[in-house]
Order: structure tokens, then sequence, then C-alpha cells
């Protein structure tokens, strides 16, 4: 080939990825962890060309081959070129579709399943090549974003051999967009997705946005809010889609909606939404084939029913089930799928909130159809700091669970607090259900391990919107690039998954790199301390959920205001969960009933959750339950101080505009730690009488002053 046609080639792959490929304006977190810039100290020896044993109809491995000629333009400075003879040091991409050339046997994909890949060096015809292989374009895509990224770590190309595949199906991000743009629990920017433009302007952000879910290996996505608008089943809403699922199908994302219960009713005039009707089954039949002939392969619908005033099958006397294989039955000849949100809870329901979701699941395990997951939040009331996994984990062997968890921080200080999520998610995933014996981890349920579930799936809040580094800070990209690959691999390790992403996010210093994971690794134990210690709850503003309120006792319904979930009053505080309270407790199976049932074996990080016990009970420690709890505020306040002291320490190793944000957020989130410990211990002395122990400071302000303040438009509210 010659060289002038050669570089014409590249020039036209590059433009396929060319958003994020060329540097931004510098270091302002938009091209996020593919960065491709190599470690320090580190040469990195590019392969002598790039090969596509098949043809692409899907663009994928084009896209694929222009991905390793932006990469290695950066890493090594010299340009990859197509080619179609093997080379040495050549790089060799093939899906099963072609194993036949180069002296591939179909045997060499079997064990790497649909979305699995092999890397690995081979001698093919005297020539010594590297081999990205898989089932699919999509899988040797992975593979190819796999490779680089550990070329960034400085791996050697030359002898890299790593075979891995998910043990999760559907691995989807959950948008709460809303069709205005307005991003319920959104604290980065608007929704990317400009629908009044669509569909005839497409956003060069969207193919930036799918190619970034590409290298983690996330392979759906939900457009649309939870708290549904059914405008967007309508033919030209309809049609946006459909341009949106052409840009994401050859980074293999499928396109999922949510499905508002009562939109035969608002948009064709029907009398009901029973889903036992037949003209409401027809309506949904007709909508789904739709939806097929602009979409080929959209996914299916995310539904939030009967929760928060949501529309439902209650309405009609039916069950979550019928409603769910109401809608399943319409989606199965063209292989969607249901994902239906266990997240209820109702006004009318005087139990503990907490068990209102098991309470109305578990007795219909089995009655869904094959195509439907219940989508289960990862802990009984909703993505606190720090709760429980939630008990359906393990008590529905019949039926595919899908855990759901939030990627942006509703509860954890929205996008300013730096909170490292992953040790959440994998205490969530590492936690033992006893469900089939011991070792039956809600990891287990989740990839189907412990049920011999063939449907499995992970879904994550996004935290993406229009601010220029995606997620509104640099540190909550890293909870985003976690989600990705806990979804592909839920046994994977917090701390690996920190380190990886530190070196390709900011730099290949080993000693950026340690201070980095450390700070990561402590961040969310931190605001579990200032914010919500010792398993209390909810403590949060009403509505926007900003900044502390435990004193709020006047909303609407009991399980609205903080007091609910503390109860705290001169004698006590907590809430009695064992068989002599609520008895949420009882929906755990043993050994964690008995363990939990008793103060002195529940883990103190839950211990109100459980128990109600007085102020003066007597901790580990030694300390008094009091005691204890100020030690904990003060501690999570100290950690912040900690976090922003080591941050300064980094300067010289990082540069200066991403450096810059996150100090900044690092002193917001010190000040507003202390408002939380401050306004917190206020309140709480308040209410049992007792003063601080001796050498705690006291609160800045009075009690008074910290009920005054108000935040009427704090980001991210529900409409």
């Amino acid at each position: 080939m010659a060289a002038p046609a050669r570089a014409g080639w590249l020039v036209s792959l590059m433009l396929l990825v060319l958003p994020m490929a060329l540097p931004a304006q510098g270091e302002d977190g938009y091209e996020l962890w593919l960065r491709y810039q190599a470690p320090t100290g580190v040469t990195i020896t590019p392969p002598s060309s790039v090969i596509a044993a098949c043809d692409s109809p899907s663009r994928t491995l084009d896209i694929a081959m222009a991905e390793v000629g932006t990469a290695f333009a950066k890493l090594a400075n010299e340009t990859v070129d197509r080619s179609d003879t093997l080379t040495d040091g050549g790089l060799l991409l093939i899906s099963s579709e072609c194993h036949h050339k180069f002296g591939m046997a179909a045997t060499d994909f079997q064990a790497l399943g649909k979305d699995g890949y092999a890397i690995e060096p081979r001698w093919i015809d005297g020539h010594r090549v590297s081999i990205i292989s898989g089932n699919s374009d999509v899988a040797v895509l992975y593979g190819v974003f796999d490779y680089l990224m550990r070329a960034s770590r400085g791996e050697n190309l030359q002898v890299l051999w790593h075979r891995d595949a998910p043990t999760v199906d559907l691995r989807l991000l959950n948008h709460w967009d809303n069709l205005d743009r307005h991003v319920e629990r959104g604290y980065s920017g608007q929704s990317i997705w400009d629908w009044h433009r669509l569909p005839d302007y497409l956003d060069p952000k969207y193919t930036d946005y799918a190619r970034a879910n590409a290298s983690i290996g996330i392979n759906g996505t939900v457009l649309t809010n939870v708290n549904a608008d059914a405008t967007v089943l309508t033919a030209s809403y309809i049609g946006k889609v459909a341009a949106l699922a052409d840009v994401f199908r050859p980074y293999g994302i499928r396109v999922y909606l949510t499905a508002r219960f009562s939109a035969p009713m608002e948009l064709s005039g029907l009398q009901t939404a029973d889903p036992l009707d037949p003209q409401v089954q027809a309506w949904w039949r007709a909508k789904v084939e739709d939806l097929y002939a602009a979409i080929p392969d959209f996914g299916g619908f995310l539904v939030k029913a009967n929760s928060e005033g949501q529309p439902g099958p209650q309405d009609y006397g039916r069950s979550h089930a019928e409603g769910a294989n109401m809608l399943a039955d319409a989606l199965a000849p063209f292989n969607g799928y249901v994902m239906w949100r266990a997240f209820v809870y109702s006004a009318d329901n005087q139990d503990d909130r907490v068990k209102q979701a098991f309470t109305e699941f578990t007795p219909l395990d089995g009655a869904f159809r094959d195509n439907v997951l219940v989508q289960v939040k990862n802990g009984p009331l909703d993505f606190q700091p720090r709760e429980p996994f939630h008990p359906m984990f393990g008590a529905m062997p019949e039926t595919p669970l899908m855990l759901e968890l939030q990627i942006t921080k509703e509860y954890l200080g929205f996008s300013t607090h730096l909170a490292y999520l992953g040790p959440l998610w994998e205490d969530v995933l590492q936690s033992d259900t006893f469900a089939s014996g011991p070792g039956s981890t809600v990891a287990k349920v989740i990839d189907g391990e412990l049920h011999d579930q063939t449907l499995t799936g992970m879904a994550g809040v996004a935290n993406i919107g229009t601010d220029r580094n995606w997620s509104g800070s640099v540190f909550d990209q890293a909870n985003w690039f976690a989600f990705g690959r806990l979804a592909w691999a839920p046994d994977r390790s917090s701390a690996a998954i920190a380190r990886e992403w530190a070196e390709l996010t900011f730099s290949g210093d080993a000693t950026a790199t340690e201070t980095i994971v450390e700070m990561m690794m402590t961040s969310r134990d931190a605001v579990v301390d200032y914010m919500t210690p010792l398993g209390l709850a909810h403590l949060m503003g009403t509505d926007h959920h900003y900044g502390p309120a435990p004193w709020v006792d006047n909303l609407g319904r009991d399980d609205w205001n903080p007091y609910y979930y503390h109860r705290a009053d001169r004698t006590a505080i907590g809430v009695d969960r064992t068989a002599a309270g609520t008895d949420a407790l009882s929906q755990y199976t043993e050994p964690l009933q008995a363990l939990w049932s008793d103060p002195a074996t529940t883990p103190e990080e839950l211990l109100l959750w459980f128990h109600r016990l007085p102020w003066d009970h007597e901790m580990l420690s030694g300390r008094t339950l009091w005691q204890d709890m100020v030690q904990h505020y003060d501690r999570g306040l100290a950690q912040v101080s900690s976090l922003k002291d080591s941050w300064q320490q980094l300067e010289p190793r990082l540069d200066a505009e991403r450096f810059a944000q996150v100090a900044q957020f690092l002193t917001i989130q010190e000040q507003e730690a202390k408002w939380w410990r401050d306004a917190s211990l206020a309140y709480w002395m308040s209410v049992n009488g007792l003063t601080l122990p001796e050498g705690t400071a006291a609160p800045e302000l009075t009690l008074d002053a910290y009920k005054s303040m108000t935040f009427p438009h704090a980001p991210g509210q529900g409409r």
C-alpha cells in the first residue's frame, strides 16, 4: 500500500474517534481514562501494523483500528498503519466468523462467550504477532480497549496474554434524564441528550459517550428518567431515539427506554392501563412493533411502577408480575427485556419502609416471564452512604435480580465531595446472603451462579452531564469507571480498580498513584463518619438531599422525614428492627438474624440501623454511644482535612487545571463536613441533653441557625 493511501486511511479512521482523540484544551478531564499517556520513564513499543481479519459492516473493527492509531500516536508518537498482510510485531484483530483465516480454529473461540476476548502472542506464517480475538466485532473492540489501557499502564505488549469475559449479561447505565434536559439527581450540568435538535444534529459527544462506555464494557443505556414521560414513546421521539441508537450500535450499546405505565391512556385516550385488558395489551404490542421497526436492536423497558406516585398495575388490582409480564409478552418476539424496579413504598402502608419491597416482591418469585429482571437497589432504603445489603438478594431464586447502584452521589455530597464508591459496592457484592449456605454472596446472585440464572444484569444510575469533564468532578469519573469494571466482573477488587483508574487518568508517577489510591479508598468512610455514623441513615435535607437536617419531622408522610430514620429522644436513638421492633431483620436469613439481633454481635457500622439504644450504651471502644458518635463526626472531618493535605502535596506532579478543581472541591468538602458535624451535634445535644466530651470543639453556630438554612435551587431536585 502506498504511503499516501496509508495516511489517508489513518486520517479517515481517526475521524471516527476525533472529538475525544484530539487533545482537549489543557487537562480538563474530557478524555476521561482514555488519555493514552505513557507512564513516567516507560517507552511504549507500538505494533508494526494493525490487521482486521474480517470485514466489519457495523464499522466496529474500523473503530477498533482507529483507536489503535489514536492511542499509539499519543503513547509512542508513532503512526500505526493498516496492513493486509502479517508482519513481525503486527496486531491482528479477528472475530469468530472468519476464524479460518490465519490458521485460527473454531475451538479458539468457544470458551470466550458472547462478549469475551483473548489477547495473546502467536507465531503465524513465520511472524510473531499479537492477536485480539472474540466471538463478535464488539468483543474484539472490548479487547482492543483492554490492550490499549494496559499499554497506557506500561505493560509489555509483546508478551501480553490475557483472556477475559463478563459474568453479567446486561451492563447498563440508567439516565435519570428528562426530555427538557433537566437531570434528576444530576450534578454535572444538563442532560447530554439534546432532544430538540435530534435527530438531525448528532452532537459528537454522543460518539465519545459510546466510546467511553465500550472501553469499560457497558453494553446498554436507558436514556430517560424512571419517573417516566410518555412523550418519549411518540413517533417523533422514537425517531430521535433511533438516531442515538445508530450512533451507539457500532460500540455494542443497545438503547432502552423507561415506560410510563399509563402511556396508553395519556397518548391514545384509552380508558384504562389495566395490564389484563386486551386493548391495553394490543396497544403495547403495537408500540413495541413501532420501536423495533425504527430500532432493530432496541433493548426493552425499565419501569418504575406504583412507587412515589407513579402509575402501575396495582392501580387496577393487579400484581407487579402481571404488569411486567404484559410488557414482557410484547417484547419477547424481539428478544427485548423488562427491568421492573423493586423500589416501592406506599403512603398507605404503615410498615417499616425498608421492609416493603421484600414484602411485595418475594411472594411473586417464579411468577415473572423469562425476559423480566427485577431491579433491586443495593440496600433496602435508598442509596445511603451505608446500609445493609437488600434482603431480596438470595430470597427470589426463581427470578433474575438485577442490582441497581447509584453512580451519581445523591446522598454522598453531590459532585463536590470526594467519595469513591467502589468500596461501598464491593461491600454489597461480597455480602453473604447465606441463601444457600455460607458463600452465597450478592455477587453470586447477580451473576447467576447461585441460582443458575441465565439472564443477569447490573444497572448504574448515571452521573453524566454536559459538564466538560462529564461527571462534575474528575474524581466522580472514577465511579463511572468502577461501575463498568464491577458490572463486567462483580468479584473485582475496588482497590485494584482505583489503581487502574488513577494510573490511566492522572499519571504514571508512582508517588502520585499511591497517594490518589489511598485518598480514594478512605474517602467513602470519611463521608459516612461526618454524615451518617453508626448505622444512621437518611439524615439529609428533604427533597434536595443537600446538607444535614435530622430535625425535620413535619412532612406529609412519616417516611419522608429524617426523624423517621433515627427517632432520637432524651433516652435513646436508632430504630429497633429486631422481632421486638419492626421485625425487618426477619427478612434476612440465618445466621444473620441471630448475629444482628444482638447489639453485641451487630457490626457497629450498622448498629443504629437495627437497634434502638440508650445514649450511654457501652461500645467496643469502652466509650458510650454518645462519645463514640462524637468521635466518628470528628474523625470524618479530620479525614477530609487529611485528604486536602494529601492532595496539596501532589501539585508538582499533576496538571494545573485538574489539580486546581480538585483542590477547590476539597475545600468545599472540608467546609461542608464541618457543617455536617456541627449541625448534627447541635441537634443531638438538643435532644439528649448531653454535653460534648472534654476537649471536643463546640458547634460553630446555634441549632436555630442551622435550621434556618434553605437551598431552594440546589441541583438535581425532582420535578
